[in-house]
């Protein structure tokens, strides 16, 4: 059983930046960050696929947020930068056996993380 371990989540202020790690305990295909608020489904921000490095990213995301990844380390970023209140979320690390579709469907991917919590206030 593959484990996710986030960190870096916090409060910043509008216009600000964050990073968020997730370290895996073993090798998958691909992981990507998710994110969820008490009133919407969980949705996909950035995926990245461990050999080759190709990435894909939410509308939202895109422009502003950075997936990068250490696979010395097994280990994934997601770079944020701009956030609004809008960002405010539980952020999660996935991981799966597979490539994830461009949507960045929830149910590619097996193994979540506990999760991370991110709150863009002033």
């Amino acid at each position: 059983e593959v484990q996710l371990v986030e960190s870096g989540g916090g409060l910043v202020q509008p216009g600000g930046s964050l990073r968020l790690s997730c370290a895996a305990s073993q090798y998958t295909y691909s992981k990507a960050w998710f994110r969820q608020t008490p009133e919407k489904e969980r949705e996909g921000v950035a995926a990245i696929t461990t050999i080759g490095g190709t990435t894909y990213y939410s509308d939202s995301a895109e422009g502003r947020f950075t997936i990068s990844q250490d696979n010395a380390k097994n280990t994934v970023y997601l770079q944020m930068n701009s956030l609004t209140p809008e960002d405010t979320a539980t952020y999660y690390c996935a991981a799966a056996d597979g490539a994830p579709s461009a949507v960045l469907f929830p149910g590619d991917f097996r193994y979540w993380g506990q999760g991370t919590p991110v709150f863009v206030s002033s």
